[in-house]
């Protein structure tokens, strides 16, 4: 392991080496390090932000400003261990001198490697991870996937607007489950809702039969859910349809994250009719998300494109347009001030970089899982356009 006093003294050498080459990276590869978790219970995120990340490289090219695109991949598996990410990430900047750090699949990861970036210099573009404060832990973060506060607001407002008068809360324990959690009880009960109880489960392998049972003996009207999507989403969808939750009136309401298109099959007919505020269906209607869709099932005709791909995909267009401004320059205070205020209409919509937080700011939809052609999907039917993330208001 790297220890931080080494690390600051390879990065003096590194930065002294380095400080007589002119403006000659023009010529020079972009190396992107990108910490992912590519095995073990989270290895659908990085394969899709892979996927993104790669996509956008096929069908755009990959030499920007001159420069040809090179990825180096570590594999920071599980994902929640922050220790192993910081390490793998300090090996990108000093043995394999990358000059952007990306990815970043859970919370965790990318709260542990904002400090190597911060010294190192090097511009971080998280494309997944989700808690608010991410951004505020270095100067050269910048997001293109979504803050929980910003998807757990609206689904909050759309509930109590439609008669759920008390919820049920429960959610995974770690920083996006705060988020979720606490950014719903904060929106419902300002609209006049009340929540009744809230839970706090594992984040792997939780046993949720005491939890369900706590659920249906609340009877709430609804139970709000933030769960990071995989294998414990659908165990939790089965034992709510085994335990009669449904049958007994009580409603299912999330974000996003419940019914994610990497597990929608998964959970199959349980699914249906269940509402969810998000920022990115693979359903979405314009010809920027259709062209998406086609390439991606031509180039990974095995899955089905989700929210994390659209986060890589996102995360290497908004690279390849800070370079273009930067006439290559991947220096990270001209990346982060290139990136500010940047706007482009990106599969799942329109979305643009707040200059403030480094957040995305972007279109938040209210969907419903429907059939249709014979595939599960996340049919939108309402909106809130230009949401930035209420965490940091």
């Amino acid at each position: 392991m790297i220890s931080t006093r080494s690390f600051a003294k390879q990065l003096l050498g590194f930065a002294l080496a380095t400080a007589f080459a002119g403006s000659s990276y023009a010529a020079d590869p972009l190396k992107i390090g990108l910490v992912l978790p590519m095995s073990g219970p989270f290895a659908a995120y990085g394969k899709q932000i892979e996927h993104g990340v790669k996509l956008y490289l096929a069908t755009n090219g990959d030499t920007i400003a001159g420069r040809k695109i090179e990825l180096v991949l570590k594999d920071d598996s599980p994902g929640t261990a922050g220790d192993v990410s910081k390490r793998l990430a300090q090996e990108l900047v000093i043995k394999d001198k990358v000059d952007i750090l990306a990815g970043f699949g859970l919370t965790p990861s990318a709260f542990a490697v904002a400090p190597v970036a911060t010294e190192a210099k090097k511009p971080m573009v998280v494309m997944n991870a989700a808690t608010s404060a991410i951004t505020t832990k270095s100067p050269y973060i910048v997001r293109t996937s979504m803050t929980l506060p910003q998807n757990s607001a609206p689904i909050a407002t759309w509930a109590a607007r439609s008669g759920i008068k008390n919820v049920f809360v429960l959610i995974a324990d770690y920083g996006p489950g705060y988020d979720a959690g606490g950014q719903f009880r904060k929106t419902f009960t300002a609209a006049g809702g009340k929540v009744v109880d809230e839970v706090r489960v594992p984040v792997n392998n939780p046993d949720y039969g005491p939890f369900l049972q706590r659920i249906k003996d609340a009877k709430p009207d609804a139970v709000f859910l933030f769960l990071p999507p995989g294998a414990g989403t659908v165990a939790f969808m089965k034992g709510f349809a085994e335990r009669g939750l449904a049958q007994s009136g009580i409603k299912l309401i999330s974000t996003g994250d419940l019914t994610d298109e990497d597990i929608l099959d998964a959970l199959g007919d349980s699914a249906l009719g269940l509402v969810t505020s998000f920022h990115y269906s693979a359903d979405h209607k314009s010809p920027e998300n259709q062209a998406y869709v086609v390439a991606y099932a031509k180039a990974y005709p095995k899955d089905r494109p989700n929210f994390m791909s659209v986060g890589g995909y996102d995360g290497m267009r908004l690279i390849a347009d800070v370079l273009k401004k930067t006439g290559g320059s991947a220096d990270a205070e001209k990346f982060v001030a290139a990136a500010k205020g940047m706007k482009w209409v990106s599969p799942r919509g329109p979305v643009m970089i707040d200059p403030a937080t480094r957040d995305v700011v972007q279109t938040i939809y209210i969907r419903k899982v429907e059939r249709v052609d014979g595939k599960l999907q996340n049919v939108e039917f309402d909106k809130i356009a230009d949401v930035k993330d209420p965490g940091k208001e």
